[in-house]
């Protein structure tokens, strides 16, 4: 192997080494008092290493980098068929989070946002902030975290690695249009769900002046300052990232900006009452139609804390139901997972909630929800997602796993992605009648009598997430393979889900 094979190696191990200990490329280069520039050569294998520089390293990310197996990616052995008892905290909202990361990026001030996520999508966020010159720091155990955004960005020397990584980075069109004549973003990645395409988003930023060109593998843009809507921008597609991209050019317009067609759903809602803390001002928060006057120069000191997260609410009532548990999740957001009650009602389904009261943000309302097993039914009518106020979209892939467990018939159409339902279909691998009608729909038939097996992750983060919880009711021994689509969208899943009694092992291959 070459000298160059080496370094290459050894960056890639150090690379997962550091996403492991949940650090930034500039949080591993300030504790090894250099830049993260050099991190980022280091990682990909562009700069010779002494072993002095290896062993302080693998100090820093408390990890023995020698152990060269251990670079692999990560798996979590089940033992099923347990069951769950306890309470359980819903954590912060991962997409209200990588949106509020986006939003820093329009305050010349200190941004303080509380009890993140610590999760790939935002690590990866927060290596590409890091890489154009934004300070960011993790302030305590509370996943507090702290942004300095420069004067002027170092957009050219973007990490691109991380960049397409995210689906998210599509989000830095609306804040960036502000600040750069122009400039140029990596190809977004993220989930495989299918064609995703610019062009809502263009709909939304056209009116204030933004070109968009697709050149060989990213965005070039160009922008045109003081340039803002001389109309209503009419949202073709009720998107929850096209209406923040519209949101984040909206408040430094130096004007008001009318959006219809906005979705209302909770992420937005986070991303608007964070603005107003920035003194942008918008009405109609909540509704498909928001009036935002905006502020052509921030700079203030914020502080914020997003929400609750309802999808990771309804992967933990998900969890109970398939494992016939009784457990308490508390923190739940319940304006954004009213219509899922309601249908798991309908199902059969038993379980208390507490009184209301308000999150740390002061707006959303949260309760407390404890589940009883319940002997289900399928439902009359077919399961489909609605924009907000309807079912969520993310949330349901969980009611695959719910139905199965149910008696009789039930049918999930996801007209939104035209291949995610295709995933549920592995189910069946775990016992589960799963029959695919066309890339939209799935029928499934239960009751089912779940067998431990093997599975290799798929690469769509809530499919990955039903199977495991599949597993968890499942006799005997399973096995999930190539995990980081999980990690991407939740924080210590399986050791949470061990302290309620699961029965998860996280190892890598040797």
């Amino acid at each position: 192997m070459t000298d160059d094979g080496y370094l290459g190696r050894i960056g890639a191990m150090i690379r997962d080494a550091r996403q492991r200990a949940n650090q930034t490329q500039s949080q591993l280069a300030e504790s090894l008092g250099t830049s993260q520039s050099a991190v980022n050569r280091i990682e990909k294998g562009q700069q010779n290493l002494t072993l002095d520089m290896v062993a302080r390293i693998g100090n820093a990310l408390d990890s023995g980098l020698v152990n060269v197996g251990s670079s692999g990616p990560s798996h979590l052995r089940v033992q099923g068929g347990t069951t769950l008892s306890g309470e359980i905290d819903v954590k912060s909202s991962k997409n209200a989070g990588v949106a509020l990361l986006c939003a820093s990026l329009l305050n010349e001030g200190t941004t303080v946002l509380r009890k993140v996520a610590r999760i790939e999508e935002v690590n990866r966020l927060l290596e590409v902030l890091g890489s154009i010159g934004v300070r960011t720091r993790w302030l305590n155990d509370e996943n507090d975290l702290e942004l300095v955004v420069p004067s002027r960005l170092r957009l050219e020397d973007m990490d691109e690695d991380a960049a397409r990584r995210t689906r998210s980075i599509i989000m830095f069109l609306g804040p960036l249009m502000h600040r750069e004549a122009s400039f140029e973003l990596p190809y977004a990645g993220g989930c495989d769900l299918g064609t995703r395409t610019v062009e809502p988003h263009m709909t939304a930023l056209r009116p204030f002046g933004l070109k968009v060109v697709a050149t060989e593998g990213s965005y070039h843009a160009m922008a045109s300052p003081g340039q803002g809507p001389e109309r209503p921008i009419v949202l073709t597609e009720r998107g929850d990232t096209v209406t923040e991209n519209a949101l984040l050019a909206s408040a430094r317009f130096d004007g008001v900006t009318v959006i219809r067609n906005a979705s209302p759903n909770y992420m937005v809602q986070d991303l608007c009452f964070f603005l107003t803390k920035l003194g942008v001002e918008i009405e109609g928060i909540g509704t498909t139609t928001l009036r935002v006057t905006g502020r052509p120069h921030i700079n203030c000191d914020v502080e914020y804390a997003p929400s609750e997260d309802p999808i990771e609410a309804m992967s933990l009532i998900a969890a109970a139901i398939v494992t016939q548990s009784s457990i308490t999740v508390r923190r739940v957001p319940i304006e954004f997972m009213e219509i899922e009650l309601a249908l798991l009602e309908e199902m059969g389904f038993l379980y208390d909630r507490s009184p209301e009261y308000p999150a740390e943000n002061g707006e959303t309302r949260l309760v407390d929800i404890t589940t009883h097993p319940s002997s289900l039914r399928a439902p009359i009518d077919k399961i489909h997602p609605m924009p907000f106020p309807g079912l969520n979209i993310d949330n349901l892939p969980f009611f695959a796993v719910i139905a199965a467990t149910a008696q009789g018939q039930t049918m999930l159409h996801d007209w939104v992605y035209e291949n995610r339902a295709i995933y549920l279909t592995e189910l069946t691998k775990l016992g589960a009648k799963v029959t695919l009608l066309d890339p939209h729909r799935v029928l499934v038939e239960g009751p089912t009598h779940w067998s431990g097996t093997e599975i290799v992750c798929p690469p769509a983060l809530r499919p990955a997430v039903v199977i495991l919880l599949a597993m968890l009711a499942a006799k005997g021994t399973s096995v999930l393979r190539s995990v980081y689509v999980i990690n991407r969208g939740y924080e210590d899943l399986a050791e949470r889900l061990n302290a309620l009694g699961a029965r998860i092992e996280t190892f890598r291959d040797i």
